[in-house]
């Protein structure tokens, strides 16, 4: 039996194709006509502009100085920065609560119910605004600090981690050992006991080699050291995880209760404990029924990272569509900027969960 589609399916085809074509060409034409009718002109030459304004975080270097373009990486950094965060942190906490959803005991039970119920039932926007004024804000100042393990500090400012310094001999062979034992842990299967030996002698140099960390510390009336994670930032990495962490429990729950029961029972035959058989029998095969439901979740995140505007976190529409809009004058020209990084990330990432997804899929014989 073949596969071509019909003559007619074909001719529908290329009638929808023109169909969508002519409204575009519609749309392009409406909006040069409103331009010439305002005397604007179209072009992407004003990012080239001189920025007069400061972005507060950044993760490469600004002066007032420098340019829009300039600015427009910079602010794809920070989105990407809390996007990636947020998705690292709602897969693991959603992965957790999913599986407290199907604990045995009724109070782990129920306050995972509690936790999807109440966050994925209110507005996220309320829940960013919540972590920013009613939680970060209320926070201690610099001198009555929350001690964190590691070193790191909690105040009204931020949150303070400590950092490696720079050019430290130690501090590099303490990142080259944390490397070396996560590769090593990772094939562990197929290095054995033995060869975990020099792995854990580069783990002992890491600890060994603490002071080369720089941690931060009270001077005066300000904390110095370490890097400073603003109270932006966190406000929104908090809201944008737990939301889709509620989300992302739901699915990691389904998925579970997909796998069949008989899955279970043969490997608790074997004497595996409930642990072993969760990690190695269950979850490897919920993951094939996941992948495609949090690849949506992963898209939504980082299209929500855009309520970043709401805590004044420097992302791309809090300081694109704000201040350089309000400073250029180019609104067309913006938006379809914004418009075409958020897809460009968001097909990247799409495309990324797809090739994972065919990776781990079942294959039929």
């Amino acid at each position: 039996m073949s596969s071509r589609p019909s003559r007619r399916a074909r001719a529908g085809q290329w009638l929808l194709l023109a169909a969508v074509a002519g409204c575009a060409w519609y749309l392009a034409h409406t909006a040069a006509a409103n331009l010439r009718r305002h005397d604007m002109g179209f072009g992407f030459g004003f990012l080239l502009d001189h920025a007069n304004f400061d972005i507060p975080f950044r993760l490469i270097a600004w002066h007032d100085g420098d340019t829009y373009l300039r600015a427009l990486l910079l602010c794809v950094l920070n989105t990407l920065l809390v996007s990636a965060l947020a998705i690292v942190a709602a897969t693991a906490g959603g992965l957790l609560v999913g599986i407290m959803r199907l604990s045995r005991n009724w109070l782990v039970r129920h306050i995972a119910l509690v936790f999807v119920e109440l966050v994925r039932n209110t507005p996220q926007l309320v829940q960013i605004i919540f972590w920013y004024v009613a939680v970060l804000q209320t926070l201690p100042g610099p001198r009555q600090s929350f001690v964190l393990p590691l070193g790191a500090l909690l105040n009204v400012r931020g949150l303070y981690l400590p950092v490696l310094r720079a050019g430290d001999f130690t501090g590099a062979l303490a990142a080259l050992a944390a490397v070396a034992l996560a590769a090593a842990l990772l094939l562990r299967r197929r290095l054995g006991a033995r060869g975990l030996i020099a792995p854990a002698l580069l783990a002992a140099a890491c600890l060994a080699s603490a002071a080369g960390l720089q941690r931060p510390a009270l001077r005066g009336f300000n904390v110095a050291g370490g890097v400073q994670v603003p109270p932006e930032l966190v406000a929104l990495w908090a809201g944008l995880s737990l939301y889709a962490a509620a989300f992302i429990a739901e699915i990691v729950r389904a998925a579970i209760l997909a796998v069949e029961r008989g899955q279970r029972e043969a490997a608790a035959s074997l004497g595996l404990r409930p642990a072993q058989v969760l990690r190695r029998v269950v979850l490897p095969q919920a993951l094939r029924v996941m992948v495609p439901p949090l690849t949506s979740q992963y898209l939504n995140i980082i299209k929500s990272s855009s309520l970043g505007a709401a805590v004044a976190y420097p992302e791309l529409f809090q300081i694109f569509a704000g201040t350089v809009l309000n400073q250029s004058g180019r609104e067309v020209e913006t938006i379809v900027i914004l418009m075409a990084i958020f897809l460009a990330i968001s097909l990247l990432t799409s495309a990324g969960m797809n090739w994972y997804n065919r990776r781990v899929a079942l294959v039929g014989h």
